[in-house]
């Protein structure tokens, strides 16, 4: 992983020290709310329902063990004892006290962690595919493209007032493991025929009152020229984004308004602009720029397949519930003798994406012992160990299961992604952990879980959307109703290569009812698939939305009046 050098840590140091005496000044009713709101912002500070909420950033989802074992020590003294991972492969603490957030974020600057641009109307946190490094679709490591560009937009003064929040994420494999069209700018490294890299780039994603996927602005960006186009776009954005109204203020927006074509030239003549100046220049990445970072992201000491190696197959014959875990939650890796994990935040009963201070612990003892020191956040809110050896397996698996991290759900029914709600958050206008809970108690039996397949759950407690309902197969959004909280449905949402936004099915839900409307909509995908191998989202796209309507509402006539 990248790690800090003098400027960075000296960087880091002096913001918390900033916002220090920024907060004393605020506590002490020399700076107005209005005033500390903006700074509160930039450093990933949130008013939340009950208290403020700090969210951290993870570039990229990458962590090592010492970050663990300091944000197992920051959760137990500054809140109250776990952290949340969100859809932006980021930690948010709900609970710290303003006074105590200077001092924690000095903590967390000892482990190269801090919260800059984590909220505001800026470039946010920068996402990638979970498995970049390991997996064996990737023809490009997206990280040191991703880092790149991280340095060049983190406190850059031009993009520091955006007229709304802005977000990038990348991959470099054929599998889209980042839901990158959902974000303000996609980026896909690209690899051609002679071994030209370069970047496809789609613009004008995002989630919210207006789900829209990213559209192709351009099929092969160069590999020097990441920071020019990147630029460009960031230009283009606040030169013509609104800030009249802040629910049309993304780019998507002025996309959208504008139609393709114009949005495109404007682009593009800006991209042309830039490059043919003094600047293009200084933004041009050099071929040693690019060796410099990569060099941060050299694959780890691997041992040899004879090494690394063993019979996983005959101990999960001695083991039922190790062989449970192996089917799901253990991918291929492209180094032989190595298997990715991936570490399940959807226990029984617990909130999904919460992580305790223990399973801090556990999780930082694990990633050292057998994983080279890293673990990794995904956007559906479950954490990867990149690099574990076969003959590792059992003991990770025993090691996880003691601290319930092992449940062996990924991509099931209850692997749930699922938003803070009403429970905590400010903006939402219904609850969603507790509905996640409901539906998870309706399929937590193993084999009813491998019997429905492969399907997506999402969960929003309001439009804002951080829990990605719209790119659910399905998706549940919580609204408020005269006070009482209501749920609408979307089916047939998707957030990777066959990206999809969801149709809204009917009327709403009440709270009562949507737990029983969702195992409704999966006993009729059961009835109608044409064989046990055809997914929930396979089996949507091919009978389509009518048939699921018509048993969530009881009858033709009550589905044709939702």
């Amino acid at each position: 992983m990248y790690r800090y050098d003098d400027t960075d840590r000296a960087l880091v140091t002096q913001r918390v020290e900033q916002f220090r005496d920024q907060t004393r000044r605020y506590l002490a009713g020399e700076l107005t709310e209005d005033e500390f709101r903006q700074l509160r912002l930039r450093n990933g500070l949130y008013q939340q329902r009950h208290a403020p909420m700090l969210r951290i950033s993870v570039p990229y989802g990458l962590l090592e063990s010492a970050q663990l074992r300091k944000l197992a020590a920051v959760v137990r003294k500054y809140d109250k004892g776990y952290g949340h991972f969100t859809t932006r492969q980021n930690i948010q603490l709900n609970w710290p006290k303003l006074e105590q957030v200077p001092d924690l974020l000095g903590e967390l600057a000892e482990v190269q962690l801090h919260a800059i641009q984590a909220c505001g109307n800026d470039t946010r946190n920068i996402t990638a595919d979970y498995l970049a490094g390991v997996a064996d679709d990737e023809h490009t490591d997206p990280r040191p493209y991703a880092e790149l560009l991280r340095q060049f937009v983190t406190l850059n003064p031009e993009f520091y007032w955006l007229p709304r929040k802005f977000k990038f994420a990348f991959i470099g494999a054929t599998v889209d493991r980042a839901a990158t069209r959902t974000n303000d700018v996609a980026i896909h490294l690209v690899r051609r025929e002679n071994g030209a890299i370069g970047y496809r780039v789609f613009v004008g994603g995002g989630l919210g009152r207006l789900p829209l996927l990213g559209r192709e602005m351009n099929p092969f960006v160069p590999e020097s020229d990441l920071l020019c186009y990147a630029c460009a776009v960031l230009r283009t954005f606040n030169r013509f984004g609104r800030r009249d109204n802040i629910h049309k203020a993304r780019i998507k927006i002025v996309l959208r308004d504008w139609g393709e074509e114009r949005f495109r030239a404007a682009l593009e003549q800006e991209y042309a602009r830039i490059k043919a100046s003094i600047e293009g220049e200084e933004l041009r990445l050099l071929p040693e720029d690019i060796e410099r970072m990569r060099a941060h992201f050299k694959p780890p000491a691997y041992r040899s397949a004879a090494e690394a190696g063993a019979d996983v197959a005959a101990l999960a014959q001695q083991h039922a519930a190790f062989a449970a875990w192996l089917k799901r939650n253990v991918r291929r890796h492209k180094m032989p003798g190595y298997r990715i994990v991936l570490v399940s935040l959807k226990a029984p009963d617990h909130v999904p994406g919460d992580c305790s201070a223990e399973q801090f612990e556990v999780l930082a003892e694990v990633s050292a012992a057998h994983s080279f020191g890293e673990l990794r956040s995904t956007y559906d809110q479950n954490l990867v160990l990149a690099d574990v050896a076969e003959r590792d397996l059992y003991d990770v698996w025993r090691k996880l299961d003691a601290a319930k991290l092992a449940t062996p759900n990924i991509g099931l029914v209850t692997d749930i992604v699922c938003c803070p709600g009403l429970d905590f958050c400010g903006l939402a206008n219904a609850s969603s952990i507790g509905v996640a809970h409901e539906i998870y108690r309706r399929f937590d039996t193993l084999d009813a879980q491998y019997e429905i397949g492969p399907i997506r759950i999402t969960i929003s407690g309001c439009m804002n959307g951080c829990g990605h309902h719209s790119v659910g197969h399905i998706g549940i959004l919580g609204v408020d109703k005269h006070g009482e909280e209501w749920y609408q449905v979307t089916l047939g949402g998707s957030p990777g290569n066959d990206a999809a936004v969801g149709e809204r099915i009917g009327r709403a839900l009440a709270r009562g009812e949507i737990a029983e409307g969702v195992e409704r909509l999966i006993r009729t995908y059961l009835e109608l698939r044409s064989d046990e191998e055809e997914t929930f989202i396979e089996c949507y796209r091919r009978v389509g939305i009518a048939p699921f309507k018509v048993c969530l509402y009881g009858s033709e006539s009550e589905a044709a009046a939702a």
